[in-house]
């Protein structure tokens, strides 16, 4: 770590929500297929970035939508717009990670400043928080959509800390991406990588700061 950070961005989703009952699902709505689930976040993600270099920006869950028809059709299914928008339903209604809610308690009493910074809607993300209890731990909610590009581009992690008042440098990003904590670092910030299963660091991208098991351990390496 170069310095103790002053703000903690963090991602959302995988980060700190369960996104267990979205995989399952999508995998119903994909006849079972499981193998598919991480096509369609990896093709989600995959459009989101066309859109955004291509500035034609469209909200994360219609995006969402589409890839999963997309990956439907690939593989010879057939898949309304209305049953993908409500193979996504569960999206609103996550639980937190065990540890989250006390690791977030912890830092906030250490005097961090919390932010959540998500690819989602903001109607998405204050309806995850709230349903899940973390509202009360966040300063501030930053939703892509109020920038018109979705992370890793480094204009989102650049305003994210300009929302804040703050150098980015003197920010940290957290996520269980390693996509999103590369691009976090190549825009100047810490970074720290939550280790969820399935979850890899991205080998081209410089090291993170921080890597820990879970929320519980990034919180006491950050208050040691």
């Amino acid at each position: 770590m170069r310095s103790r950070p002053s703000v903690l961005f963090f991602d959302v989703n995988e980060t700190l929500l369960d996104l267990q009952p979205v995989k399952d699902s999508v995998a119903q709505a994909l006849e079972g297929q499981r193998e598919l689930v991480p096509l369609w976040f990896t093709t989600m993600l995959q459009y989101a970035l066309v859109g955004t270099v291509s500035d034609q920006f469209r909200d994360f869950g219609s995006i969402g939508v589409a890839s999963m028809q997309l990956v439907a059709h690939k593989n010879k299914m057939e898949l309304s717009e209305a049953d993908a928008r409500e193979a996504l339903k569960p999206m609103t209604s996550l639980n937190a990670y065990p540890e989250v809610a006390e690791a977030l308690h912890q830092l906030q009493k250490s005097g961090f400043t919390l932010v959540a910074l998500t690819n989602s809607s903001r109607y998405a993300m204050e309806s995850q928080l709230t349903y899940a209890k973390l509202s009360p731990y966040f300063d501030q909610c930053l939703s892509v959509e109020d920038i018109g590009f979705y992370k890793p581009h480094q204009h989102v992690y650049r305003w994210a800390a300009y929302q804040l008042d703050t150098q980015v440098n003197d920010c940290m990003m957290v996520a269980a991406h390693g996509w999103d904590v590369a691009g976090a670092h190549w825009a100047g910030m810490q970074t720290a990588f939550i280790e969820r299963e399935g979850q890899t660091k991205y080998p081209l991208a410089p090291d993170t700061d921080l890597s820990a098991r879970d929320m519980a351990e990034l919180s006491r390496q950050l208050n040691n």
